[in-house]
């Protein structure tokens, strides 16, 4: 076995212990605070991402042991329902362009007492800050994960000049370096974190969520896997209570 495996195991272990010391210290409480407040009100926890960063939204929305009343908004929405040509999922020129933000918007189900849960890495690219923007000027409240570390080594690409950490009401640190990748073989870079530790991070706030909501005497509304007896049963019966707020896709 390469020692490398090691490595990249201790810097996981590394960031997520970080993680969870800071949550444990009360970190994450801002942002459980928004969520929890957001779905005793009847809201809905809206995640987006792009690139890499949309394996945090499939963390948040649509999964065995997650909360149902959340969406995941996906770049790819405005090809499959929107106005978008399909040559325009190739390369990163979508996750750059702000000007698809007012559409993607328009074309997700959005509710007046919704948070948004945004993650980038980098929190530069315009449709990423483009849609903080646009959260924010819509009246919701926006909770972001990137890497702070990276956004403050890098260029703004929206013409605002702003970053996803200068737009949300709560920021949560990644905790991945400049860059991504952790080790160094060579001359190449390898290692990438920032999947790793946002899929961490989205546990931890469910399970926050979770734990908020049993202690105030309430039943989370929590997926089963579908592929457990009676989890498809378990899990339509829940979201028919979000009908037309909630959209799955493949």
């Amino acid at each position: 076995m390469s020692q490398h495996f090691d490595d990249f195991r201790r810097e996981a272990e590394t960031r997520i212990a970080a993680l969870t010391e800071e949550a444990d210290a009360g970190a994450l409480d801002a942002a459980i605070d928004l969520l929890v407040e957001a779905l005793d009100n009847g809201g809905v926890l809206q995640a987006f991402g792009t690139g890499h960063s949309e394996a945090f939204a499939m963390e948040i929305a649509g999964r065995a042991g997650g909360l149902i009343p959340t969406n995941r908004i996906a770049l790819r929405d405005v090809v499959l329902r929107g106005s978008r040509t399909i040559d325009m999922l190739g390369g990163s020129g979508l996750e750059r362009d702000p000007s698809v933000v007012d559409e993607l918007f328009d074309l997700s189900p959005i509710g007046p007492n919704d948070v948004f849960l945004i993650a980038s890495n980098s929190g530069v690219n315009g449709s990423i800050v483009g849609m903080a923007l646009k959260v924010k000027e819509s009246g919701h409240k926006l909770i972001a994960v990137t890497s702070i570390e990276h956004t403050e080594a890098v260029q703004p690409k929206h013409p605002s000049g702003k970053r996803l950490r200068d737009i949300a009401d709560v920021v949560i640190d990644n905790k991945a370096p400049y860059g991504d990748a952790t080790l160094t073989l060579g001359d190449t870079k390898v290692g990438a974190i920032s999947s790793i530790t946002a899929a961490f991070i989205a546990q931890l706030l469910t399970i926050g969520v979770t734990e908020r909501m049993i202690a105030a005497g309430s039943t989370p509304p929590v997926y089963l896997s579908a592929n457990i007896p009676g989890g498809d049963d378990h899990n339509k019966a829940l979201e028919d209570l979000y009908r037309d707020r909630i959209s799955r896709t493949a």
